[in-house]
């Protein structure tokens, strides 16, 4: 009757940066939920976010690395649970930062709508495996609302509101900006990874389970650098502004 501890096998390093993403991710929530108490009023809500989008991650990163030790498959499924709810977040935080210098509910659903669209899109290229052409058509549509993510970020009406604002917030902008634009490209690079023949026909990837077990990696490490990264700045630039 008792239950089996899964364990991680030496050379496992899907499971393993799923373990440490696990771990990283909880202590950058309790780093945050700790601070508010002593972050300025008006970055207290911002802080409060990053601590919800790393404990949402931790929460799903748990499963994910269970999924994968007792299956041995990619919990593409988990994944994009955890990045409908957290990705639309991250794009709150600019809403957040810009909201005294004008930012309006409409921006707000322009980014929600279009992190959802980017997600749903590439989800469902990923669900068909990578084993046909249209994982690669419903990668580009997915591309489009990461472009006009960017766009917003960069050149439309949220870095429009960050320049007609505190020096504080055009930086924590731009930061973040260089996270959507860089950061961001590292998922790109995992669904990539992830479609059988990948990489302009790479050997390595042309096989499934090789490209499945890259696909991960990336997409681990892309989650690490981003949703912590994302908090680190915003919590940063709060002790900067005081």
């Amino acid at each position: 009757m008792g239950h089996e501890l899964a364990t991680i096998a030496p050379g496992n390093y899907v499971a393993f940066t799923f373990f440490i993403g696990t771990m990283a991710m909880m202590a950058a929530s309790v780093f945050f939920f700790l601070e508010l108490n002593t972050t300025p009023t008006r970055w207290r809500t911002s802080v409060l976010v990053s601590g919800i989008i790393t404990f949402i991650a931790a929460v799903h990163y748990y499963y994910m690395r269970s999924y994968n030790l007792e299956t041995g498959e990619s919990p593409t499924f988990f994944r994009y649970v955890d990045w409908l709810l957290t990705v639309p977040l991250m794009c709150v935080e600019f809403y957040l930062i810009t909201k005294k210098a004008g930012a309006t509910i409409g921006l707000l659903w322009k980014l929600i709508i279009a992190s959802i669209f980017m997600l749903v899109t590439g989800y469902i290229g990923e669900a068909m495996h990578g084993q046909d052409a249209s994982s690669w058509v419903w990668g580009t549509i997915s591309s489009v609302g990461y472009a006009y993510i960017v766009w917003l970020v960069w050149a439309g009406d949220i870095a429009k509101l960050a320049k007609s604002s505190s020096p504080a917030v055009a930086a924590a902008n731009r930061y973040l900006g260089w996270f959507v634009l860089v950061g961001w490209a590292i998922y790109p690079l995992g669904y990539i990874l992830g479609t059988t023949g990948g990489l302009f026909g790479n050997q390595m990837v042309a096989d499934p389970k090789a490209a499945q077990y890259s696909m991960d990696i990336v997409y681990n490490i892309g989650d690490a650098v981003n949703k912590i990264g994302f908090g680190l700045v915003i919590y940063m630039l709060s002790r900067k502004e005081s």
